[in-house]
């Protein structure tokens, strides 16, 4: 690793935090999505949804939280198909460190993707949602929510970098929106028919869902969470070896 990768990442990623501060309506929008789909849920559909629980919005919300990283990693993906190409023609590729520029797109997804889920927990709690979780079952939950971003994250890389355009960039993580859909994010799978149910109790989401619910309200966690954090640190490794890859190949 370059002496230099540390200084060049802190470079590169305070630029990508100073273009987030001045254009924050990209984060806004970002959560627009999600916090919608929460509305309508809780008080279109909600009250024909029987999920067990006395507060829908308790479980519903692991599942937004979900969407709304997905979303940020769809427009992840077509920033870093636009700032490579221009960091292609404009920086001489001995000028930084080569893994500082993926690095910082990680850490700039990671931290905008917190802003977004700040805002959503605060409307969230507008429309009702309580928990009586400890200190350690949240930073459980941040756990898990910054390994599936980081996860997702070096997913957006690649499509980021092997994309023939912008749009194809973008269209190719849209998929990730809708795996919440299919799974336990917004009923029971338990009422889904057999070949749909099959499918969202062997998907990541509903591993991710299953255990966040339980650690807000408190319950015993099964085996939901080793299921979780195998899925997330599977396709982490996989993508990060994928995304490191292309970009070797895109620098040569």
């Amino acid at each position: 690793m370059s002496t230099h990768f540390f200084g060049d990442t802190a470079v590169l990623l305070g630029r990508s935090m100073r273009h987030i501060f001045r254009s924050a309506d990209t984060i806004i929008t970002t959560a627009i999505t999600p916090i919608a789909l929460m509305l309508l849920f809780v008080y279109v559909f909600g009250g024909a949804i029987r999920t067990g629980t006395e507060n829908y919005v308790n479980y519903l919300l692991p599942g937004i939280m979900l969407i709304a990283i997905a979303s940020g990693i769809v427009h992840r993906c077509s920033l870093v198909h636009r700032h490579e190409e221009r960091h292609f023609r404009a920086v001489p590729l001995h000028a930084i460190a080569r893994s500082s520029v993926l690095w910082a797109h990680v850490l700039t997804s990671m931290v905008a993707n917190g802003l977004s889920l700040v805002i959503i927990m605060l409307v969230a709690l507008l429309m009702g949602f309580r928990t009586s979780a400890s200190l350690l079952a949240w930073l459980a939950i941040v756990g898990i929510l910054a390994l599936f971003t980081l996860a997702l994250t070096w997913l957006a890389i690649i499509a980021g970098l092997t994309a023939k355009s912008v749009d194809g960039a973008g269209g190719f993580s849209y998929p990730l929106i809708f795996l919440p859909f299919i799974s336990s994010a917004f009923v029971p799978t338990a009422t889904m028919p057999g070949p749909v149910r099959a499918f969202a109790e062997n998907q990541p989401v509903t591993s991710i869902v299953n255990t966040i619910q339980d650690l807000f309200e408190q319950r015993p966690i099964g085996s939901d969470i080793w299921v979780a954090l195998a899925w997330c640190l599977g396709i982490l490794i996989i993508a990060y070896f994928f995304a490191t890859a292309a970009y070797r190949r895109r620098i040569s």
